[in-house]
């Protein structure tokens, strides 16, 4: 009750405070501060769909999670490469499948509860085949190799693995999955913090008022550096004019979900824009189940044939976004300028579709903007309806809330749908994986290829080193020769903020981190 009636008062006076400037203080007595460089505002095109890191695998509720939960490791201020969290050191045994790993002493959960090798334990068992439950779809790419997860001392834990996993630390650095969430939350909650996180990160939920906001406020008992800015308020308005205007007007300091078409208006307003090379891909899904026309390899090479990527692309995001030719963008390892996938052909196409007897496809998608699709998956769906009927198909689009898409692509009947995956470790493996996953979740089509299974597998054993490149190399290649999906873009990283702002506006793996800000 103590903790309900505090979150109560924060959300209150930080309401207050936002409006008026008037002086308040929370339950304990701690003046929550009318400087506005202590209160951040964050205007979100979405909003997270949960904030149990087990439970999630969307950018959005990485904005959040990233700033609550942390892992053993974390990728490094300005790159992907990992360094010391909670883990404080580590060794790897001779035959590469015992990491023994040398914890943070003396931290805590947001709940008070203890950080220590029991609480590793309980956090990946958890998650484990055994224990795991259908929506943990995140684990199942980062922690199926592990065996075992032994105790040694109070701040000593071993994990052991099945088999060596070159992947293996950078998975570590994730916040989906391999992010510490609190042993007694997990007891209190019944298994899912998605409402009630409680992490070791420097920020901690205050409340979340769903479809308006989320605030956040400093983790008074955080063991790292306290945050620059001690407030943080993740505003949802989902219109991106609406967003633009309120950054304009300083009503926020930092906005998503933004395209080319008004970078003029940001501008202009005084506003700046951040941008990026990004670790992404938005791709087209085909249903690959029993009993769909797209579960034909012909046909879906047929309807990527029908669809002029290049020229869809460059329409929708005027060179903020470019023209997928594999599913690797150029800067990940395994890619190749020679893999590409089928060139526009209508005609071609035209005569397929008609030999095979489509005439009608379904296509579902997503409304609204997202980090690998600022256009919106509405925008895109409707672009390729428009290929698709220059071929002689007619294709019905049904447009969902991102949560309730997610659902429904795992439940619902559809041909064609629209999805982006972010690469947020660096190494290949995290890139290209859920392609090989027979999860719905992570591989929404349930695209089905041995070779490609195969070489995904074995590369996650392969010490970096042309071998490895060339089992990538060669997975890239089977995407697009099999045509398991249609990639359409990798997107930069892009946001705006208001010239008070400064730090590292977005991270490269595409999310924010909060403690990174700083505002005048």
């Amino acid at each position: 009750m103590k903790l309900f009636t505090s979150r109560k008062l924060i959300a209150a006076a930080l309401s207050v405070v936002f409006a008026a400037g008037t002086m308040a203080s929370t339950a304990n007595g701690d003046p929550l501060s009318r400087k506005p460089q202590d209160n951040l505002i964050y205007g979100s095109a979405l909003e997270p769909t949960g904030l149990d890191p087990a439970l999630v695998t969307d950018s959005d509720s990485a904005n959040i999670n990233y700033n609550v939960y942390e892992s053993l490791l974390r990728s490094k201020p300005d790159s992907t490469d990992y360094e010391p969290c909670l883990a404080q050191s580590w060794t790897i045994s001779e035959d590469g499948k015992t990491y023994t790993f040398k914890l943070r002493e003396g931290v805590k959960f947001h709940d008070g509860a203890p950080f220590n090798a029991e609480a590793v334990k309980i956090n990946i068992e958890r998650q484990l085949p055994a224990n795991r439950t259908p929506n943990m779809a995140y684990s199942r790419l980062i922690l199926d190799d592990i065996e075992e997860v032994k105790v040694i001392d109070e701040y000593t834990v071993a994990i052991i693995l099945k088999q060596s996993s070159t992947p293996f630390l950078s998975n570590m650095s994730i916040s989906f999955a391999a992010a510490m969430v609190s042993p007694e939350a997990l007891k209190k909650y019944n298994n899912n913090l998605s409402e009630h996180p409680a992490g070791t990160g420097p920020y901690k939920l205050v409340t979340w008022q769903k479809g308006q906001n989320l605030i956040l406020t400093t983790n008074e008992d955080y063991w790292g550096p306290k945050p620059p800015v001690q407030n943080v308020v993740y505003r949802i308005i989902k219109e991106t004019s609406a967003r633009v205007v309120a950054l304009n007007n300083g009503e926020v300091d930092v906005i998503n979900g933004i395209d080319s078409s008004v970078f003029d208006q940001i501008k202009k307003g005084g506003s700046k824009i951040f941008e990026t090379e990004g670790n992404h891909v938005d791709y087209m899904v085909f249903n690959c189940r029993d009993g769909y026309a797209t579960s034909d390899p012909e046909v879906r090479r047929a309807l990527s044939q029908a669809i002029n990527v290049p020229e869809m692309i460059q329409a929708l995001y005027k060179g903020y976004s470019t023209p997928a030719h594999s599913f690797f963008p150029a800067h990940v390892t395994g890619y190749s300028k020679d893999v590409r996938t089928p060139e526009y052909n209508p005609e071609a196409a035209r005569k397929v579709l008609e030999k095979k007897g489509i005439k009608e496809l379904r296509l579902m998608t997503y409304s609204g903007p997202r980090l690998t699709n600022s256009a919106g998956g509405q925008v895109v769906a409707e672009a390729v309806q428009a290929y698709l009927s220059k071929v002689g198909i007619k294709a019905t689009i049904d447009v969902y809330d991102w949560a309730t898409y997610r659902s429904r692509l795992l439940t619902d009947k559809w041909d064609l749908s629209f999805i982006g995956w972010i690469g947020i470790n660096g190494d290949p493996d995290n890139f290209i994986k859920p392609l090989a996953s027979t999860d719905a979740a992570s591989n929404p089509g349930l695209w089905n290829n041995a070779e490609f299974i195969e070489k995904t597998t074995r590369a996650q054993h392969v010490p970096d080193g042309h071998e490895r490149v060339a089992l990538y190399s060669r997975a890239n290649e089977l995407v697009t020769e099999d045509c398991g999906v249609l990639p359409l873009s990798h997107a930069k990283t892009v946001a705006a903020y208001r010239p008070n702002i400064s730090g590292q506006v977005m991270h490269p793996i595409g999310v924010f981190y909060f403690n990174q800000l700083t505002k005048k």
